[in-house]
């Protein structure tokens, strides 16, 4: 492999965008997409925020391009495979400096550029700073550690189709994954499972909506985690790479359809996922192993989650965390409440608590009692 200081210079129009890339998706990625294809996939990845910060600093040597040399269109190509969002808003940016933004927001981004800095952007359009390596497994490591658990993170989806790829591609194992991304074993394994129960959702499940699974990817990541989803698809979430590539066994293909309609949806049916908050996703795993809500679950066409958490009896604990929390408040309040005696609107807050207190009594008159008697007391 080349020395990775060795900084080189090209003209823009030398470098191509990476078909390949794994933020472009699952299906586009495994597609021969045209350069204008992509450039078009890439349009809403925030990329005028990248030309701004071009325009006001400049673009520096230590944002050099990693590219390798593959064959594009019968040609030697230098693709990019590592710096996409770099290169795309270059190209973006060398559009609207030549009166063809792709939109009013590039053409205002360049509508008022001072001389010098229009002449330090052509020069820069003529020797964009790159770094040659000689095939992407070359790149692995780094891309591992920058964009998997680095400061440059994907997305969750892109991360798990990484590490699927690293294992199902290369033949690594959990422990191998693990040293070349800097990451924990337990994590990649679940990371690796994830990824192959959606993959094999993809290829079992009609009307099964890749983009939405793909956008939903880290609560079905959570979700996998409780030990009510586990048991449900019986997953063994310790398995080894070799077991986990079909993670739900074949007999229980009709509990993954459920699973899959009750996180996504079924388009099909107009059927919406039961819950889209993530911080749901503990009480969903307590559904599972809950028997009557569960045939609640599986009987319902269009389960409704709430329906199921006061079947479950979700409902008691949230009335309880509120009325523990309300106490809180009061004993807050108390500490000091009584130097503004002669407020207006102390006095009304305290009145309003009060008689929501007496309502609450009312419902449960053995502790009206129970205080009653221990105010005689005192």
């Amino acid at each position: 492999m080349e020395n990775r200081t060795d900084i080189k210079r090209a003209a823009l129009d030398k470098f191509y965008l990476d078909a390949k890339n794994p933020r472009l998706g699952r299906r586009q990625a495994n597609t021969d997409l045209s350069q204008e294809e992509i450039l078009g996939l890439m349009r809403n990845w925030v990329l005028d925020e990248l030309a701004v910060s071009y325009l006001e600093s400049g673009f520096w040597t230590h944002e050099a391009l990693l590219v390798i040399e593959e064959e594009l269109d019968g040609k030697s190509r230098l693709v990019v495979v590592e710096g996409n969002r770099r290169l795309a808003a270059l190209i973006y940016l060398q559009q609207a400096i030549n009166g063809n933004p792709d939109s009013k927001k590039w053409g205002l981004l360049v509508e008022n550029l001072a001389k010098d800095k229009l002449e330090e952007l052509k020069r820069l359009f003529r020797n964009i700073p790159y770094i040659q390596i000689d095939s992407r497994r070359d790149v692995e490591s780094f891309l591992g550690f920058r964009h998997v658990t680095g400061i440059k993170q994907w997305p969750p989806e892109q991360k798990a189709r990484y590490i699927t790829k690293l294992i199902d591609e290369r033949g690594m194992s959990y422990k191998e994954v693990m040293r070349k991304i800097g990451s924990q074993t337990p994590a990649v394994r679940h990371n690796y499972i994830t990824y192959r129960l959606f993959l094999q959702m993809a290829d079992w499940l009609e009307d099964f909506s890749i983009e939405d699974a793909e956008r939903r990817f880290s609560v079905m990541y959570n979700a996998l985690r409780t030990d009510g989803v586990q048991d449900y698809l019986n997953i063994d979430i310790f398995a080894n790479e070799r077991a986990s590539q079909m993670p739900v066994p074949k007999p229980r293909q009709r509990a993954l359809e459920n699973f899959a309609r009750w996180l996504f949806g079924k388009k099909a049916e107009d059927l919406d996922s039961i819950f889209t908050d993530s911080r749901h996703v503990s009480d969903f795993g307590k559904m599972l192993e809950d028997p009557q809500t569960l045939q609640y679950l599986e009987e319902s066409k269009n389960p409704n989650f709430e329906v199921a958490r006061k079947l479950m009896g979700g409902e008691e604990a949230d009335f309880v965390q509120h009325l523990s929390e309300a106490a809180a408040n009061v004993r807050i309040v108390l500490t000091g409440v009584h130097h503004y005696k002669n407020s207006e609107d102390i006095q009304k807050a305290v009145e309003t608590l009060g008689i929501d207190v007496q309502q609450l009594l009312s419902i449960f008159p053995h502790i009206l009692q129970k205080l009653e008697r221990t105010e005689k007391e005192d």
